[in-house]
């Protein structure tokens, strides 16, 4: 076992010794046919390192494209998705005439959605992603990638419409009512189709409510006539709902305060 094990040790050193003199080497030829052979081995690190020195090198060949492209996937492929996403779209706008130019503009787009993170967290990756796909598909219509897009647009404008929720929702849970009415109304705004409208509509209507109840009693009456209006806003969408009986307790005790 120690054997086998030295013997594997001895292979990477040479194997590393080898790589570092090839990088050290002219002779760009040679570079570029081992280069191929580490990308088709999966070795994408050592084939990146050896694409990098020969794109200066082959600028403006015949094998330029296909080193520029090559050294995207080999950063997508090590899951350096920012690196690999800055390639294809550098790829798109330098060969726009390459038969890999399609290609390259949906990897650029896809490389940002591997970069979008959970709902938690800032959605600039989403948004980019988003509107990158769409530019895709307005540019290659006739694409086999389509359904696809669509699939992952839906996927991360269902991130926006998680992260859009838990933002408001967490001001209503700090107890800031105010900046909770605005913003639980703006998410409605930004997409009214989300699945969270009914606890929202409702979110918005106890929040109101309980504004007007700590205000200062010069604006109470306006903050009450607002949570009547909010009733009815919610109770003619949502005629039936879990929230049915607290929504119209809260009514009944807004309309008792506005008669006194």
């Amino acid at each position: 076992m120690k054997r086998i094990t030295v013997f594997i040790i001895l292979i990477i050193i040479v194997g590393s010794c080898k790589y570092e003199k090839l990088l050290k080497s002219r002779d760009y030829k040679l570079k570029y046919q081992k280069a191929l052979e580490y990308y088709a081995e999966e070795d994408y690190m050592r084939a990146e390192g050896l694409f990098e020195q020969l794109k200066s090198v082959l600028k403006g060949t015949r094998q330029a494209d296909t080193i520029f492209f090559y050294t995207a996937y080999a950063g997508y492929y090590q899951q350096n998705y920012l690196l690999a996403a800055h390639y294809f779209n550098e790829f798109r706008r330098t060969y726009g005439n390459s038969p890999f130019a399609e290609e390259a503009e949906y990897m650029n787009a896809y490389c940002t959605y591997l970069q979008s993170p959970r709902p938690s967290l800032d959605q600039s990756f989403s948004y980019q992603a988003i509107s990158l796909f769409g530019l895709y598909m307005s540019r290659h219509p006739n694409s086999n990638r389509e359904s696809e897009c669509i699939r992952l647009i839906e996927e991360l404008k269902n991130k926006l419409v998680e992260k859009s929720y838990q933002s408001a929702r967490l001001y209503y849970n700090l107890g800031d009512f105010k900046a909770a009415i605005i913003a639980l109304n703006n998410s409605l705004d930004d997409f009214p189709e989300t699945k969270y409208r009914k606890e929202m509509m409702f979110l918005v209507l106890k929040a109101k409510y309980l504004f007007a109840e700590k205000s200062i009693a010069e604006k109470q009456t306006e903050r009450y006539q607002s949570t009547v209006d909010e009733y009815y806003s919610f109770i003619g969408e949502f005629p039936e709902s879990k929230f049915q009986k607290e929504a119209t307790d809260m009514f009944d005790d807004s309309q008792g305060k506005l008669k006194n």
